[in-house]
């Protein structure tokens, strides 16, 4: 019994994962009922102020047809770090089978020359330097419907109309 198993009764999809290298990390959950496994980075890397970069994770994998894998930020990297995942959730589709990139951005736009890394708390701004080893996402396996379109003369009477978006709900 996988340690999952013990908390939860939950369908278990299995997805192939090709380990690139020794320093290569086999993703996990920190705990049984985590939505999001960690992922681990496979290679030091240096992020100056403003910078966009791809952080290795040395992970590639096979993940079957009517699935995708979102890639999340961690909370704490958001919260305490000016690192950001631009384009979260990102998706990596079931026929892509290159390495598991996650794109990077150090949202600083000045700081002191002194190297951060992401376990330094503060939202200290600067450059900062990804460690082999540090957990820089989190991985969500979820299932993917396919739409199919119907086109209409208008959408206004089907279903319910909220009537606006974009901050019409109102403040706080």
């Amino acid at each position: 019994m996988k340690d999952a198993d013990k908390y939860i009764d939950m369908e278990n999809i299995k997805v192939s994962i090709e380990l690139m290298s020794a320093d290569a990390k086999l993703p996990r959950y920190a705990n049984p009922y985590d939505s999001g496994m960690d992922v681990y980075v496979s290679e030091e890397i240096i992020i100056r102020p403003m910078e966009t970069v791809l952080v290795k994770t040395g992970l590639k994998f096979a993940i079957p047809e009517g699935y995708e894998i979102q890639v999340r930020p961690r909370s704490g990297i958001s919260l305490n770090t000016p690192l950001r995942i631009p384009n979260s959730p990102g998706t990596i589709d079931s026929g892509y089978r290159d390495e598991l990139c996650i794109i990077v951005q150090n949202t600083s736009e000045t700081g002191t020359e002194e190297i951060h890394t992401i376990r330094d708390k503060g939202n200290k701004k600067g450059i900062y330097k990804i460690l082999k080893g540090d957990k820089i996402c989190q991985i969500v396996l979820s299932k993917v419907p396919r739409m199919d379109l119907e086109i209409v003369g208008s959408v206004k009477e089907i279903g319910n109309d909220r009537k606006g978006g974009f901050g019409s709900s109102g403040h706080s």
